[in-house]
């Protein structure tokens, strides 16, 4: 074998000893020490020695101990002995710094219990390497606070997390262990420039809101359009249910196969969707109108603003009959008491719309969560090189402005056919340095690509 084998210049290697699973190297430090660390006196002389095993990166399949033959000296200006410094080598743990570098990397990718075997640790080793390099990269890596924050939550490892994101972005930011207001406040009071958060689209969830109306007063609070939709049909799901004790068993399977046709917006069914479609209504009176008034509902958040769309809803709710009403009971009960935040949204059409996208991300990190913890997961989620967003999406489309007449006297640039000798004009940033594109931006970890990532194997 070659001399250097651990590609490590500051040691030099002693002997080499190997088995069908690990190598055992034996070196010592290549350069011994020039000075005494405590008074800085040259004049040192050998005082023993001692072997220290310390771990590196698997080499070839097989784990690697590095055994150091490290030296002990005495000082003859003050008296006092020393070990050796080791280069290379952590600080808290017998470990390389290369391998603990590796493993924290390694920790995202990959179950502790594997890196623990093939390194030849504990997992309770790879769990305390993995937390230090997390905590270094929540120093470095830096997510922009969004204008547009979602806050919305996901279930995994059995228990609801809140995930905030930039919606303008479609990009997740950070992940909560819990969604309880404690938690939810702390995040917020430490988020940078957190005075610029325009808007907070959110389900309704107390917690949410009251963090967001403690930390961010400025902030317009807004209802996410999919999470109020959704118990019409919710709605709509307990209409069909509620009928299944009047059918035959066939009946029952075949409702059940139609009911997406029951949830899906009339407008979008084919021919024969709506053809199942009438015979399940016209043949149970009480599915069709649960059917009406959960497309009513929809039909509200068609309106342009907030009043109209307070009189829609005011319709639509006189009209419920007394036997439809109780399915309908939660969402009423939700909007009356949400309402100043539900019709924020139409003044201000901020949503959630990576909705069906979290759906997918929920599926594949539920399957992804057997044998991970949470840190794990979240570190996965955020930290993973190639996974963040550098690009700020583009504004909305804005007409132009009508340019004002010119005075008589005065040179129109844009109209004159030849302009000689004229100094092009610096746009605003040029003068103005808080003007000019910042660079660098990571606006966190984009949803589409993590999703892809996950479902291909690369994460």
């Amino acid at each position: 074998m070659p001399a250097n084998i651990l590609n490590l210049p500051c040691y030099k290697i002693l002997g080499i000893q190997e088995n069908e699973h690990d190598y055992h190297i034996m070196v010592e430090a290549a350069d011994a020490p020039g000075s005494c660390p405590h008074c800085q006196h040259n004049n040192l002389v050998g005082f023993g020695r001692r072997e220290q095993m310390l771990k590196d990166l698997p080499m070839h399949g097989r784990r690697v101990g590095i055994y150091i033959d490290t030296r002990r000296y005495r000082c003859r200006g003050c008296g006092k002995t020393f070990y050796e410094l080791l280069p290379e080598i952590d600080e808290k743990r017998l470990m390389t710094k290369r391998l603990v570098q590796w493993m924290g990397k390694q920790a995202i990718l990959r179950t502790f219990a594997s890196i623990a075997e093939e390194v030849g640790c504990t997992e309770f080793t790879v769990r305390a390497v993995f937390n230090d390099y997390v905590n270094e990269l929540e120093k470095t890596v830096r997510f922009e606070t969004p204008k547009w924050m979602g806050i919305d939550e996901i279930h995994i490892i059995n228990k609801p997390r809140c995930v905030v994101s930039n919606i303008q972005n479609n990009t997740i930011v950070d992940m909560l262990h819990n969604r309880n207001k404690d938690t939810v406040t702390k995040y917020l009071f430490k988020l940078p420039n957190r005075d610029k958060v325009q808007y907070v689209a959110m389900d309704m969830w107390v917690p949410y809101r009251d963090a967001v109306e403690a930390v961010l007063p400025n902030a317009t609070i807004i209802i996410d359009k999919f999470h109020v939709v959704r118990m019409a049909n919710d709605a709509m799901e307990k209409a069909r249910k509620g009928l299944r004790a009047e059918l035959t068993l066939n009946q029952k399977r075949g409702l059940m196969r139609d009911r997406f046709v029951l949830l899906r917006r009339e407008r979008d069914l084919s021919d024969k969707d709506r053809l199942n479609l009438n015979g399940w209504t016209k043949n149970y009176p009480a599915l069709g109108e649960a059917h009406r008034f959960k497309e009513g509902f929809f039909d509200i958040y068609e309106a342009g603003t907030p009043e109209d769309a307070m009189r829609r809803y005011e319709a639509w709710y006189r009209d419920i009959p007394v036997g439809t009403r109780p399915y309908f009971a939660d969402l009423i009960q939700a909007f009356q008491n949400w309402m100043p935040y539900i019709l924020n949204y139409f003044e201000h059409p901020v949503t959630n719309a990576y909705t069906e996208s979290l759906n997918n991300l929920i599926r594949v990190m539920n399957r992804l969560g057997r044998g991970y913890s949470f840190e794990a997961l979240r570190a996965k989620v955020l930290f993973t090189e190639g996974i963040h967003s550098h690009k700020q999406k583009r504004p909305r489309f804005e007409r132009k402005h009508t340019r004002k007449p010119l005075p008589a006297n005065t040179v129109d640039f844009f109209m004159s056919p030849v302009v000689e000798n004229v100094r092009p004009v610096c746009p605003p940033e040029a003068y103005d340095p808080h003007r000019r594109k910042e660079r660098g931006k990571n606006y966190g970890a984009d949803i589409s690509t993590l999703i892809r990532m996950i479902e291909s194997g690369e994460l």
